[in-house]
């Protein structure tokens, strides 16, 4: 569909974007036979990856060949797939390259689209966001068209380029713009600044054509192999690291901008070095390319409509249901979701808020059309939850990705009821809910143990089960809550492959859940911590 007419057009769901969020939204919200529309800026899905990245190879990882058959363990391997009902529309029939192009993610989320026929007018670029007197929003697009809903859910991204206040910043060219020939920084001085990927995949294209690259940044590189946040620098764009420490001319600079000007047909770029003291110094470059990220672009609200800013205003700031903190019924959709767990999942990345967005249409269900959070019931007996909670340590994929963020929830009733297991639940968001007011429940999620970001290849593995706490390699936790207070946590030891089994973990989980079973805290009164468990913090 196009933007034709001038007709307000109503619905009770808009989302605005059709790139992965969005889709992703708006394939919950036809299965669940919802009033809903998608508006985007294109001519077709996923506009963004028509441009970016600027190099054309995707970071995301599309492990086609597992060794499994089950197409949730395989989705623990493929970050590039959107959720759905049939195989038909996974990534992997559209390449088979670990690293795929760019190219090959545009088909993908047009086909996505036409397959599920999702509800999306093209051609609309929004100029201006407002809300109404009686609740609900008004989105007025460039051509003049109008769009009335109940619930707004902005799914756009970045769509402004973040630019650092540096004097002479304006001389510089922008990782938007800037030319990717490397024929045309052919022996010359090139410095980039931004320690990301785009700053390294920007640098890894000139390193045979350039003189000298020096890549530079006020913080210290940060790598993803080493921190677990998969938006560090990642191998496949680190190259420049080898060129650097093996003295190959090019550098990485931990350092501020102070200032950059024109002189003597060069740039004058005058540093001050983090770790040296304080110490300056004055370089002379050919080439300033900046790639230094994004931000949220709120200058389409109304300014009794913008949505409250953070983490130095590029992000919208969200409760736990990824809803503005001060405008009622916005909510926030895919890569800008990660304000919640900035830079320690993968909240920013399709892998990650493919089970955000599942989140929240969950919510979505629970709060506007009073149904519940879906669940299955079980045994209320400690070997029914050791089997279900080994089946799903085995093959969830939304835990897998979502470390700590996401969660099992088992509840716990009182006599005689069955337990219910509720899958796939944002930490924060059961503490904030009527789940995390139950009196017996637990979380069940994967977590990275201390010191998880010393060096990675060197680091001691403890084969100890009351010492799995202290492994720093990622690991099955159960918590056991009373309310908001956290009675006791159980860790399991790590697998190399991530199989774990009853008869090698069960007898240390199912005493676990007996002791919690037959030892309930009484108030006032502190349990003793037993072997295999963590004092709470």
């Amino acid at each position: 569909m196009n933007d034709n007419g001038t007709q307000p057009q109503d619905s009770q769901y808009l989302i605005i974007g059709a790139g992965p969020a969005g889709l992703q939204l708006g394939y919950f919200m036809e299965k669940a036979g919802r009033d809903y529309l998608i508006l985007e800026a294109g001519q077709s899905a996923g506009t963004f990856f028509k441009r970016f990245p600027r190099h054309r190879q995707m970071i995301s990882n599309n492990k086609v060949y597992t060794g499994y058959t089950d197409p949730e363990i395989n989705l623990r391997f493929d970050w590039n797939s959107l959720l759905g009902d049939t195989d038909e529309m996974l990534f992997k029939h559209y390449s088979e390259s670990y690293f795929p192009k760019a190219d090959d993610m545009v088909r993908y989320l047009e086909d996505y689209a036409k397959h599920y026929e999702l509800k999306i007018r093209y051609g609309v670029k929004v100029k201006r966001i407002s809300c109404s007197e009686g609740g609900g929003f008004v989105v007025e697009s460039e051509g003049g068209q109008r769009y009335r809903c109940e619930r707004l859910i902005v799914a756009t991204g970045f769509t402004k380029a973040y630019v650092p206040e540096i004097e002479g910043i304006e001389l510089g060219e922008n990782y938007t713009e800037m030319s990717v020939d490397p024929a045309e920084y052919r022996n010359q001085r090139v410095l980039i600044l931004g320690k990301g990927n785009s700053a390294f995949e920007s640098a890894d294209n000139l390193i045979e054509s350039a003189a000298v690259i020096h890549v530079a940044g006020p913080s210290p590189l940060k790598v993803a192999w080493k921190t677990h946040f998969v938006g560090h620098l990642r191998a496949v764009n680190n190259n420049l690291l080898d060129t650097y420490l093996l003295k190959s001319q090019n550098g990485v600079l931990d350092a501020s901008i102070d200032r950059i000007e024109r002189q003597d047909g060069h740039y004058l770029v005058s540093f001050s070095y983090q770790q040296a003291h304080g110490s300056k110094t004055k370089i002379a470059y050919d080439r300033v390319l900046i790639c230094t990220g994004w931000q949220f672009d709120t200058s389409i609200f109304d300014a009794d409509c913008r949505p409250a800013l953070t983490l130095n205003d590029r992000f919208p700031a969200q409760t736990s249901q990824w809803e503005s903190t001060n405008i009622k019924d916005l909510y926030f959709a895919g890569t800008l979701m990660q304000m919640r767990d900035f830079k320690k999942t993968t909240s920013g990345f399709i892998h990650g808020f493919r089970y955000n967005v599942q989140a929240l249409h969950r919510i979505f269900e629970q709060k506007y059309h009073n149904l519940e959070w879906p669940h299955r019931q079980i045994d209320p007996l400690p070997e029914a939850l050791v089997g279900v909670v080994i089946k799903r340590l085995n093959t969830s994929s939304a835990l897998w990705q979502q470390v700590g963020f996401l969660c099992d929830v088992i509840i716990v009733p009182g006599q005689g009821e069955d337990a219910r297991y509720y899958e796939d639940v944002p930490t924060d968001y059961v503490h904030s809910s009527a789940l995390g007011k139950e009196e017996h429940y637990y979380l069940v999620t994967f977590e990275y143990g201390p010191d998880y970001m010393e060096y990675p290849f060197n680091f001691n593995r403890y084969v100890e089960p009351s010492q799995a706490h202290l492994n720093p390699q990622l690991h099955p936790v159960i918590r056991r809550y009373e309310g908001s207070k956290l009675i006791s946590e159980q860790h399991i030891l790590d697998e190399l492959e991530a199989q774990w089994t009853v008869a090698t973990h069960g007898s240390h989980l199912l005493s676990f859940f007996q002791r919690q079973f037959s030892a309930p805290l009484e108030s006032g009164n502190e349990r003793p911590t037993f072997e295999g468990e963590v004092q709470p913090r």
